[in-house]
């Protein structure tokens, strides 16, 4: 199986951090993000991984290498300019046969996802795209006011409100990949091209661990998850093997 990591973002939430390194090679724990998530698919038997980068480029390619030590193969794309979610897709195209199903992912997710399991779901559906999700919980930290004609009705104290969101993965089948034009791209745009054009784009309900390192306090909270987490440095939903 094949994988393309997104790993070209500037990481402006995460400055000054990321002025002198890359995101994906901020450490959690003893190892950076992105060498977690290579080891993570190199044990889903995923071995042949695209790491479409931008920012710093020289730094990650200089890291991770040709990935043979870490049991996988690793190519590199680089965008001369930020392409966005599914743009850099357009560079891959020739890496890719007729209906072959690939992962997506960005290169900043701590997760416990079974990369198999995900990728067999999606050979399964058929679909020519599958949107791993997961739920977030929006919690007002005020009371909320119901009213009607000017009048307060009642108020609910801190109410919660639950999002299905984006996980930041995807598989992609080839077929899909005719629908990304070149140059800037996002991933809203495919799903909404593809939904335009009679595609059928599945949802996968990711249950496991997930958390997106968008800012320091993400990457201080995946640091705590990795202290009872296992080797693979992810701490497996209750139940896993």
């Amino acid at each position: 199986m094949k994988a393309i990591i997104l790993a070209g973002g500037l990481g402006q939430r995460l400055r000054p951090l990321t002025f002198s390194i890359p995101k994906p090679l901020l450490p959690v724990g003893e190892k950076p993000i992105l060498q977690i998530i290579i080891e993570q698919l190199h044990e889903s038997s995923i071995s042949e991984i695209v790491l479409a980068t931008g920012y710093q480029a020289e730094l990650i390619e200089a890291f991770c290498g040709d990935g043979s030590r870490f049991g996988v193969s690793i190519r590199y794309v680089r965008e001369s300019e930020p392409l966005g979610t599914a743009g850099p897709l357009s560079l891959v195209r020739h890496c890719f046969g007729e209906d072959e199903i690939f992962l997506l992912m960005n290169g900043d997710i701590f997760t416990g996802l079974r990369f198999a399991d995900f990728m067999q779901a999606a050979r399964v559906n058929g679909c020519d795209l599958t949107v791993g999700f997961t739920e977030y919980v929006y919690r007002s930290p005020f009371g909320v006011l119901q009213i009607d004609d000017g009048a307060v009705t009642g108020i609910v104290e801190k109410p919660e409100q639950q999002y299905a969101i984006s996980a930041g993965i995807y598989a992609v089948r080839s077929s899909a990949l005719p629908f990304i034009p070149d140059g800037f791209f996002t991933m809203p745009q495919l799903i909404e091209k593809l939904s335009a054009a009679g595609k059928r784009v599945a949802a996968y309900h990711i249950r496991e661990e997930w958390l997106g390192l968008e800012s320091i306090v993400h990457f201080d909270e995946a640091v705590k998850r990795v202290e009872t987490a296992q080797p693979n440095g992810v701490k497996r939903s209750a139940g896993a093997s």
